[in-house]
C-alpha cells in the first residue's frame, strides 16, 4: 500500500468553501473572454439531463457563472458548428463521465480506460442483433452525421427503454469510441465516426489506465479546489481504489480541513493565493458540479439537497426541480420554477430567513430576463411571513 505524505496545510471550513467556489467559477470576476468554452474547460465536465424547466441543465451551468449568455451561444460554444452553421473544429464531445457529460475534446485520450472497459464488458442490458453494428458504422461512414432516427429508428415500441437494434448498435459504438456524439439536435444525439469528429492528434487509445485515471484525478482536484477521496472519485465516477492508486503522483497535495472527518487533497494552485472577489448570486441547476454530490454539499454548505423530480408528488418537500440559490458564497434557499408564456413562475420558494429575500428576488429576476420572461409570479413561500417581503423586492427589481 502506498504511504501518502502527511498534510502540511490546514484549512478552515470557510477556507475550503471559498476555494471550492473559486475553483467552480463562482468567486471572482468571471472570465468572459473565455466564455462558455472556458467554463467547460474549467469544470472538465458539464452534465446533460433530459429535464428542461428554466432551461436545460447544460445551458444553466454556464449561465450561473457568466450571467445572461445567449442560449444559442451556449450551444454553438459546445459543439462543432460556427455561429453561421458552418463546420468548424470540434471543441467538445459527449461521453460518460460523472453521468452523460459534455467534455473538452482534448480530454478524449484520457477516457481510453473507460472505452476499453466498455469493450471488455461481458454483458449488456440490450441484445445486439447480428450484423447491425457493422451496418450502422457503414451508414455513418457514407451519410453521417446522423441521429438514431436517421439510422432507422431509436425504439421498437413507445416504451422508453425498448431500444431498436439500430439504437443498441450506435450506443454501443459510442461507448466503444468508434462513434462520437457531436451535438444534440432537438435533444437527440447526433452521431458521427470518431475518425471524422476527433482531431487526428487526439484520436488514439495509447494511454494506459493509470495515466488516464491520474489525469482525471488531477482534473477533478482542480475543478473542486479541495476535496476528499470520495469527492474526487465521484467527479468522473472513478472507483476509490483507482484514485488511491494514482493520487500520490497526481499533483494534488494532502491537506487537513477543520470539521472534515476524512483526509482531503487540494489543487496546489488553489492554495497559492487566498480566494477573493465578487460572489455570484444565481439559481443553480441540481446537476451543477458545485452541488451534484450530496454529501459534499452538506459538508461544505450545510445544505441538504435532493432532486425530487423522480419522487412521487405527494412526497415532495421542495418541488419537482427545486434549484438552490447561491448568494454571498452560501446556499440561501431554493426555488421550484416553471414558465407560463413570458412569466417565470416560482411554484415554491424556500428561504433561509428574511436575510435571504433580496438575493432570491435578484436570482429570480435575472433568470427571468435570461429566458425572455418579463414577469415573475410567486405561488407559494414555505414561510408565509416572507411572502410579502419577497413580493415587494420583486416589484422593485421588475420596475
Amino acid at each position: 500500500m502506498t504511504t501518502l505524505p502527511r498534510p502540511t496545510t490546514t484549512l478552515t471550513a470557510d477556507d475550503a468553501r471559498r476555494i471550492a467556489l473559486r475553483a467552480q467559477g463562482f468567486l471572482g470576476a468571471p472570465d468572459r473572454r473565455a466564455g462558455v468554452r472556458g467554463v467547460l474547460r474549467r469544470l472538465g465536465a458539464v452534465q446533460l439531463d433530459t429535464i428542461s424547466v428554466l432551461a436545460r441543465s447544460h445551458e444553466v451551468i454556464p449561465y450561473a457563472r457568466l450571467g445572461a449568455v445567449g442560449r444559442g451561444t451556449v450551444e454553438t460554444a459546445y459543439w462543432k458548428t460556427s455561429a453561421a452553421g458552418e463546420a468548424a473544429a470540434p471543441h467538445a464531445f459527449e461521453y460518460w463521465s460523472h453521468a452523460a457529460c459534455i467534455l473538452p475534446v482534448e480530454e478524449w485520450p484520457h477516457f481510453a480506460f473507460r472505452r476499453r472497459a466498455y469493450r471488455n464488458r461481458p454483458h449488456w442490458n440490450h441484445q445486439l442483433p447480428d450484423g447491425v453494428y457493422d451496418q450502422v458504422v457503414k451508414q455513418l461512414r457514407a451519410e453521417g452525421p446522423l441521429t438514431a432516427t436517421d439510422l432507422g429508428g431509436a425504439k421498437r415500441t413507445s416504451d422508453w427503454w425498448d431500444w431498436s437494434g439500430t439504437k443498441v448498435a450506435v450506443e454501443r459504438a459510442l461507448m466503444y469510441g468508434e462513434v462520437v456524439c457531436v451535438e444534440r439536435r432537438g435533444w437527440k444525439r447526433v452521431y458521427d465516426l470518431a475518425e471524422r469528429a476527433i482531431p487526428a492528434a487526439l484520436l488514439h487509445d495509447e494511454l494506459d489506465d493509470a495515466e488516464c485515471v491520474r489525469r482525471l484525478v488531477r482534473l477533478a482536484g482542480e475543478a473542486l479546489g479541495v476535496g476528499t477521496r470520495a469527492d474526487i472519485a465521484d467527479y468522473h465516477r472513478l472507483k476509490g481504489e483507482q484514485v488511491d492508486a494514482v493520487i500520490a503522483d497526481s499533483g494534488l497535495v494532502p491537506v487537513e480541513v477543520a470539521g472534515w472527518s476524512k483526509p482531503a487533497w487540494a489543487d496546489p494552485a488553489a492554495l497559492a493565493a487566498p480566494p477573493r472577489g465578487r460572489h455570484r448570486t444565481t439559481l443553480l441547476s441540481p446537476f451543477d458540479s458545485l452541488i451534484w454530490e450530496r454529501a459534499r454539499t452538506e459538508r461544505i454548505f450545510g445544505f441538504t439537497h435532493r432532486l425530487e423530480a423522480y419522487v412521487p408528488k405527494p412526497k415532495r418537500i421542495h418541488g419537482y426541480f427545486a434549484m438552490p440559490v447561491l448568494a454571498g458564497g452560501r446556499l440561501v434557499g431554493r426555488v421550484d420554477p416553471a414558465r407560463e408564456g413570458r412569466t417565470l413562475v416560482a411554484r415554491q420558494v424556500t428561504l433561509d430567513g428574511a436575510k435571504a429575500v433580496p438575493a432570491v428576488a435578484e436570482a429570480l429576476v435575472e433568470a427571468a430576463s435570461w429566458v425572455d420572461c418579463t414577469d415573475v409570479r410567486v405561488e407559494r413561500v414555505e414561510a408565509p411571513e416572507l411572502r410579502e417581503p419577497l413580493s415587494r423586492e420583486l416589484a422593485v427589481l421588475l420596475g
